[in-house]
């Protein structure tokens, strides 16, 4: 390349999210492959409503309201962890699980609660899995990819990385859970690591 020429930009993707760790996380793992933009990046400030009984139907309904309001390229997550316990409760309200978006030490809280009420005491009666789905639209055409993660749900909190369930979530073959692992330990093993490799084996194949 002629060295007065411009290095070319890498490619932009939004995700549809306000959430910097979540960003923080997804650009750790991609590297300088793609530059993602946040919600918050391209000024979208509107609520999108996030009213589908699925994790997909929630994914698919935030690509889609950037691609058409917008005009860019999008992938959108949904994340749930679904403990056997609770008949696969928090699930697709896991993030308001305790009444208000994102209040994760009142999700945990109730978690926790809820597993005591139905006398979930011991780690076999403790199983979990977190499932991550996400909707890639480019130039497009849509694509759903998911990952999970197995694991338990611990009696108390440990750690203070993370976020969101990560204090209580111990994955299976592990000794610690979510939040007392290094980021690039956590990305290499979870439900998101696994969906978005593969989103990105998509995307360079």
């Amino acid at each position: 390349m002629n060295a007065d020429q411009p290095t070319p930009a890498r490619p932009i993707l939004v995700f549809a999210t306000h959430n910097p760790h979540k960003v923080r996380e997804l650009q750790e793992m991609l590297g300088d492959q793609y530059q993602i933009q946040s919600l918050t990046d391209i000024g979208c400030q509107e609520e999108i409503v996030e009213d589908a009984p699925t994790l997909e139907g929630n994914a698919r309904i935030k690509a889609h309201h950037v691609v058409k309001h917008y005009g860019l390229d999008c992938f959108a997550d949904d994340t749930g962890l679904e403990v056997d316990a609770l008949d696969g409760a928090p699930g697709v309200l896991s993030a308001r699980y305790a009444g208000t978006h994102g209040d994760a030490e009142g999700n945990m809280t109730k978690l926790l609660f809820e597993l005591e009420r139905v006398g979930a005491s011991t780690k076999e009666a403790r199983t979990a899995k977190f499932r991550t789905v996400i909707c890639l639209i480019q130039q497009g055409k849509e694509h759903v990819i998911a990952g999970q993660c197995k694991g338990f749900i611990e009696p108390a909190k440990c750690g203070a990385e993370g976020f969101g369930y990560d204090p209580i979530f111990k994955p299976e073959d592990h000794n610690c859970t979510f939040a007392e692992m290094a980021p690039e330990d956590k990305n290499a093993i979870s439900h998101r690591g696994r969906a978005v490799r593969a989103m990105i084996d998509y995307l360079t194949s």
